[in-house]
């Protein structure tokens, strides 16, 4: 059975059960050093984008692959290295254009 530490620290990080609603992310897939999800499908950059993966790296820090999952076959569309947990959140909102809370709701 595969430890899943580093899965539910980057579930936490992105912002655990809120991120799930906030989001719709589903289909949670860990592993020993990722977590991956679908999203309902966005616009990236005139792009697609259905499915998110977050990989810690050896550095300490992340890399979020943005992708698209069609009659499988999944298309690589962005991807974001050397990201710290800080950012994970808004590197995510920026890929996908989701908001991972409700925040301050443009608030200052």
């Amino acid at each position: 059975m595969a430890d899943l530490t580093v899965a539910n620290t980057i579930l936490s990080q992105l912002g655990g059960r809120r991120f799930l609603v906030m989001t719709g992310a589903k289909n949670l897939v860990g592993s020993e050093n990722s977590l991956s999800f679908r999203i309902n499908s966005v616009n990236y950059d005139g792009k697609r984008v259905n499915v998110l993966r977050v990989t810690l790296d050896p550095s300490d820090t992340y890399t979020v692959t943005a992708s698209y999952l069609r009659a499988g076959k999944l298309t690589t569309v962005a991807e974001r290295s050397d990201v710290y947990c800080d950012s994970l959140q808004e590197v995510f909102t920026r890929l996908t254009g989701l908001y991972t809370s409700l925040g301050t709701m443009g608030r200052v």
